[in-house]
């Protein structure tokens, strides 16, 4: 039997007929109700006061509106997902069903790593890689070229790191943008290095290989709306650890809304803008829009893919850490 959680309050209507459905549902998908008053709790208050009814099934998360269709489907989700643990946990307390062993094996051991360390794994990897563009201009302040030109190389590949859309550290401003960007009190990229900012793939070359100097600073590896991507997703991988992986996904809805849409009219909109047919008028996004929306598609990609992540993460733990105590208590039997 699975366990079930409702968070309600006095006086919720939404409440009673979740607890209502749920109670029809109870002899098809067997499970035990409990009722949590978030009234009874300050942070409890906080945290569901505008979300209630809220249920937990297992590891899954439902909040209002739910449908009995929802419940009916998580609740049986759930029940599946408890009948495949507890068939693993009696394989191996067994220790003779075919693809079983009861033994503790490098690959469990490295299973159960993963899977309790996997966050850390990922937030490193993504501050090394969004780190990494700002050491390039920091070995050519120091004088490190030879270093710092594999650097830019590398990022190439994944980057278009076109100069008067990228962050210049050591110069004389942070972002050099074009002058059909439209942003007053600010040399624009042509200005502070003589160069053209014309469309040619000649000119567009040139903005790409363009480095820096002393006087104008050093290119970030990345441009600007990338950093803000990955600056984004290291941002809610932090907060997802401190929340003890606990932040529940976001709904595609909102994912596409709120990341999709904004930088896909900015950027679109732009490229549209700029090719040699006049489809709308020209124009130069802001960097502090790329790096907007840049940001927001970076968070909300994670916020949508981090907590998927966790679920079969967290599933993977239970039957590691259940096989590991399985077999404790068999060669515990057996001493």
């Amino acid at each position: 039997m699975i366990e079930v959680k409702i968070y309600t309050r006095q006086g919720c209507h939404l409440c009673e007929d979740v607890k209502a459905e749920l109670l029809a549902l109870q002899e098809q998908f067997p499970h035990k109700l409990t009722e949590i008053d978030i009234e009874s709790s300050d942070a409890l208050l906080r945290q569901y006061s505008l979300e209630i009814p809220v249920v937990e099934i297992g590891p899954y998360k439902l909040k209002a509106p739910i449908t009995p269709t929802e419940l009916a489907m998580t609740l049986a989700a759930a029940l599946d997902r408890q009948r495949h643990i507890d068939q693993i946990d009696q394989a191996v307390y067994e220790g003779h069903t075919e693809g079983f062993s009861n033994q503790w094996t490098k690959s469990d051991a490295f299973s159960l790593w993963i899977a309790r360390h996997y966050m850390a794994f990922f937030n490193l990897f993504v501050f090394l890689y969004v780190g990494l563009p700002f050491l390039a201009p920091v070995l050519m302040k120091a004088g490190a070229e030879p270093v710092a030109r594999p650097i830019y190389r590398a990022y190439s590949f994944v980057c278009h790191q076109l100069a008067f859309r990228s962050h210049f550290l050591f110069g004389e401003q942070a972002v050099y943008p074009r002058t059909a960007a439209g942003i007053e009190g600010m040399l624009t990229f042509s200005q502070a290095t003589g160069m053209s900012e014309g469309s040619s793939w000649e000119e567009i070359f040139a903005a790409e290989r363009y480095v820096g100097d002393e006087k104008v600073g050093y290119k970030v590896a990345l441009c600007q709306r990338d950093v803000a991507i990955y600056g984004g997703i290291l941002l809610f991988g932090l907060l997802f650890v401190v929340s003890g992986r606990r932040l529940p996904m976001l709904p595609w809805y909102l994912w596409i809304a709120l990341g999709l849409v904004p930088i896909g009219l900015d950027g679109v909109s732009q490229l549209i803008s700029q090719l040699p047919i006049d489809i709308i008028p020209y124009r130069e996004s802001v960097p502090e829009l790329r790096i907007i929306t840049g940001g927001l598609f970076g968070f909300m990609t994670a916020w949508f893919g981090y907590p998927m992540v966790e679920e079969s993460m967290a599933e993977t733990r239970l039957v590691m850490e259940s096989k590991w105590r399985r077999i404790q208590r068999i060669q515990k039997k057996a001493s």
